[in-house]
């Protein structure tokens, strides 16, 4: 029964496999869409990822700042609840809503080039869960670092990124991997404002070819290698701050 299964999703319709390939890829350079969503998956993924990381460390520190100090001003009191409200909305809302807002209502009367729109929304949408990773992170560095930093002539913030940064990120740095690669996966939503990324791209060819198998299949195996590959640079990167630990 599953063999029979096998061939009518293979070579259903009296074709065979091969010319379903032709069929899919080949004929009109239909392989194009998958190219060119590709390529846009990764631009929207990359930029996305640079304005989550920026925001998100920003975020992280006025939170653990807020946390650790005792005398709290004014100004930071205000900062600390602007970015609760922020990280409360961004996390409490689908990634999908907000693409759908970012574009239709804030960007509404503008031209501005949906990935930008994409890669805006998705970044706001990481930096809300990379704060949260990276204020774990400061929050597990022993209190003892901050007082070596500020010891030696730092101020906080020099403190802050010399010495507490770089042993937060070795810290959390499996979590921050997790959060890339469901930022990367998340980015399959992008055609509900027009993009032509990836998953679009092999919706296309299904419905032009109704044979949904060969492109969804073909999508899922990219998303698949993708993943993949940027699992095992995490596992090098984490390989060699193990290294240089014990060095």
């Amino acid at each position: 029964m599953v063999t029979s299964l096998l061939l009518i999703i293979l070579g259903g319709k009296g074709m065979t496999f091969k010319e379903k390939l032709i069929q899919n890829f080949i004929d009109d350079n239909r392989y194009m869409y998958l190219l060119k969503g590709l390529g846009n998956t990764l631009k929207i993924t990359f930029f996305a990822l640079l304005l989550g990381v920026a925001l998100g460390f920003v975020i992280a520190v006025i939170r653990t700042t807020y946390d650790k100090k005792r005398k709290r001003g004014f100004f930071l009191t205000v900062l600390n609840v602007i970015c609760k409200v922020y990280l409360t909305v961004i996390r409490g809302t689908p990634a999908v809503v907000q693409l759908l807002v970012i574009y239709y209502i804030i960007f509404a009367s503008s031209r501005i080039n949906p990935v930008v729109v994409a890669s805006l929304s998705f970044g706001f949408n990481s930096a809300a869960y990379v704060a949260e990773i990276i204020r774990s992170g400061i929050m597990s560095v022993d209190n003892g670092q901050f007082e070596a930093g500020r010891s030696l002539g730092l101020s906080y913030l020099q403190t802050m990124w010399i010495i507490i940064a770089p042993q937060a990120l070795k810290n959390v740095l499996p979590a921050l991997a997790n959060e890339f690669i469901t930022l990367l996966k998340e980015t399959s939503i992008s055609g509900y404002i027009g993009i032509n990324d990836l998953t679009r791209g092999g919706d296309i060819i299904r419905s032009v070819t109704y044979e949904p198998f060969i492109p969804l299949i073909s999508v899922a195996l990219i998303y698949l290698a993708m993943v993949m590959l940027l699992t095992w640079l995490v596992g090098i990167l984490e390989r060699r701050l193990r290294k240089s630990e014990r060095h």
